[in-house]
């Protein structure tokens, strides 16, 4: 069964991706990395609660999302 991700996940994703590489671009600070780790909490609470709507494993959805998001992005890098 083919696990189907909405457009609001797949940009939460890649809003948390940004936030992530915002946050790594310089030295460690709780305030740069706040950003990211709002991102990821929104990002988990939307992966959690679209697998309860779905009746689909939550693990199996973020790993869905992360394919489809992070898998795309290296792909249009090459």
């Amino acid at each position: 069964m083919a696990i189907e991700l909405s457009d609001d996940l797949i940009q939460l994703q890649r809003s948390a991706v940004e936030a992530q590489r915002e946050a790594t671009v310089g030295a460690y600070s709780a305030e740069a990395w706040k950003p990211w780790l709002e991102a990821a909490e929104k990002l988990h609470a939307e992966i959690t609660a679209h697998a309860e709507a779905t009746g689909q494993s939550r693990f199996a959805v973020e790993a869905a999302l992360k394919k489809a998001v992070l898998h795309s992005e290296a792909d249009s890098e090459s």
